[in-house]
């Protein structure tokens, strides 16, 4: 008996993962990631503060939806569940997105964080997401990161600032207040 090979590690697909009792789960590359416990108290606060905030943001742009955590198909083996997002498409299936959102907030906590700061990261620059948040509730600080020219570039660390974001499809800019989301 050999070592254990990457191949001999489960692969899992859409198929396999919508028939999942829970949807704790994000599948990314095959590999299952359980995304439990559920949120604390602070990170289900936040999360709703950054939807409320994006929602009167986008409220007049008829193209932009603000949401929140919903299935992203990558791949057949690859979805994930951003906390909140921006689309600037119309979905053409119900039960999840196909097309990279422009601007996608995660809250990290002590089970994802790693996979959030590398993983996702990694991923959502790959996928051409216009803008990536990573907000950490411990430290309340947001490091907020740009898509230009295929690579993120770091645009600052909020914690009590407005940033603006620039949506094409919107033709217009957003100034988001992170000291409204603590």
């Amino acid at each position: 008996m050999g070592a254990l090979q990457l191949e001999d590690l489960p692969h899992y697909t859409y198929e396999e993962y919508k028939n999942w009792e829970s949807n704790d789960w994000e599948i990314i590359y095959g590999q299952a990631y359980c995304m439990s416990p559920a949120p604390m108290i602070k990170h289900q606060r936040i999360s709703n503060n950054v939807g409320w905030q994006l929602k009167n943001l986008f409220d007049s742009c008829k193209i932009c939806q603000v949401l929140m955590p919903v299935d992203w198909k990558i791949a057949d083996d690859t979805v994930v569940q951003p906390d909140n997002s921006v689309i600037c498409h119309e979905p053409t299936n119900e039960a999840y997105i196909t097309k990279a959102p422009k601007i996608i907030f995660e809250i990290l906590s002590k089970s994802t964080a790693k996979k959030d700061k590398e993983l996702k990261y990694k991923l959502y620059q790959q996928e051409g997401v216009s803008y990536y948040i990573i907000v950490d509730p411990k430290e309340e600080i947001a490091k907020v990161y740009e898509l230009k020219e295929g690579r993120y570039i770091k645009v600052c660390d909020a914690s009590d600032e407005r940033v603006d974001f620039k949506i094409k499809e919107c033709e217009a800019s957003f100034s988001f207040d992170f000291s409204k989301i603590w």
